[in-house]
């Protein structure tokens, strides 16, 4: 049965070809950010409303849930893409480039969106043959704590009927396209942004004496808070402190009276990630102290780390190999990246993987950047292989 799935599915890809290169080249030319993403809602449900899929609007506040009734309805796996952009100007010279200035789909969410409502037409279409029925999950603010994966949980989105497996499929550029990628276990990291104003006394560039002087103390405590990776944390535990902001608005001869820098923490277990804030507290605090002046510190807790369940992606990979061939699925290293999703798998067994995007010969243009793009081909590699893993999966998983 699954060797005639397989063959339905594909010849179904290759119908929806055409298709789902249009709806991501459509959601990519009308990008919007986090929670504003009101017309690729609107977008969503019209092609879910042709598609003949039933659906609520506004969970939320700008998600959309969709729900594929197979032979058994309490028997539930989800599908998630997440749909929001990122504050990008978009440099590329294509024909879906970005209509929204300074808005872009820098982070591959429109192929995300993508694949998931062709994917969703294709298992409505073979729906009378999946042994579960199939909850489909369009989020809001993947890239804006406290993102929409929370929010949608908390409005009951794996509940009535109750989720027994979320999947969540992302692109990888470093990954060529038509491969996929898996990881049982940890993958990705927990993610905390860290604001630190130090305070001193401001003046003449010319009289140091007569100052305090916030710069030399922010980059003092730049410097040292480097030893939370380097000496507090142990080498077992993957940790990265990064400082992206260093606010000094004072001029050659002017000493400003305070600094501002914000940064991130990543690790990978929740009892460090807890000491971590403190050793920063603590270091900033009194490195401010001891030179003269005052460091306020606020760290904000961010999502926690993504971890796959690992009987479940042990078997989605043996599923993707049988779609795909062994040689186009491959293991996937940890990541220091962050990930919402997170919260669908501490909340249910879960697998978030990677479907790679990268043109062969051509150099890699990376997440968030302003030149980002994908080989669109991935797009039919991605739909074919979601419902397949959904079909196989509800055809394993027991009553």
């Amino acid at each position: 049965m699954a060797s005639i799935l397989k063959q339905r599915i594909e010849q179904h890809c290759r119908i929806y070809h055409s298709e789902v290169i249009a709806i991501r080249r459509h959601l990519h030319a009308h990008p919007e950010l986090a929670f504003q993403e009101t017309q690729t809602a609107e977008f969503i449900t019209s092609k879910l409303i042709q598609y003949g899929i039933p659906f609520t609007a506004g969970i939320a506040k700008t998600g959309v849930v969709a729900f594929i009734e197979g032979k058994k309805k309490d028997k539930v796996i989800a599908l998630r893409a997440d749909m929001d952009a990122l504050p990008i100007c978009e440099v590329n010279e294509v024909s879906y480039k970005s209509k929204n200035a300074g808005v872009m789909h820098a982070c591959g969410h429109d192929a995300h969106t993508a694949m998931l409502l062709v994917a969703a037409r294709i298992l409505n279409d073979i729906r009378h043959d999946l042994d579960g029925s199939v909850k489909i999950l369009f989020q809001p603010s993947e890239e804006a704590f406290p993102g929409g994966a929370i929010k949608m949980i908390e409005e009951g989105v794996l509940e009535n009927p109750p989720v027994r497996h979320v999947i969540g499929q992302h692109v990888l550029p470093t990954l060529d396209a038509g491969k996929v990628g898996f990881k049982s276990g940890m993958y990705m990291a927990s993610t905390d942004e860290i604001y630190l104003t130090v305070k001193g006394k401001g003046g003449h560039g010319a009289t140091p004496e007569l100052n305090v002087d916030p710069v030399l103390m922010g980059a003092h405590i730049l410097v040292a808070l480097q030893q939370l990776v380097s000496r507090m944390a142990k080498p077992t535990v993957p940790t990265v402190l990064s400082f992206g902001r260093f606010i000094a608005d004072g001029r050659t001869n002017i000493i400003p009276d305070e600094v501002k820098m914000a940064g991130t923490l990543r690790t990978f277990d929740e009892k460090w990630r807890a000491e971590a804030h403190d050793k920063i507290r603590i270091l900033a605090e009194n490195m401010a102290l001891s030179m003269g002046g005052t460091c306020e510190v606020v760290i904000d807790k961010g999502y926690p780390f993504v971890v796959n369940d690992d009987l479940l992606t042990q078997n989605l990979a043996l599923y993707a190999k049988e779609y795909l061939g062994v040689r186009k699925v491959e293991d996937l290293e940890m990541r220091l990246t962050a990930e919402d999703f997170a919260y669908f798998g501490h909340k249910v067994p879960s697998t978030f993987y990677r479907i790679g995007t990268k043109t062969k010969g051509k150099e890699v243009t990376n997440l968030h950047t302003s030149t980002f793009d994908i080989d669109e081909e991935s797009l039919f590699v991605g739909m074919g292989t979601m419902a397949y893993l959904t079909y196989r999966c509800l055809e394993e998983l027991r009553d």
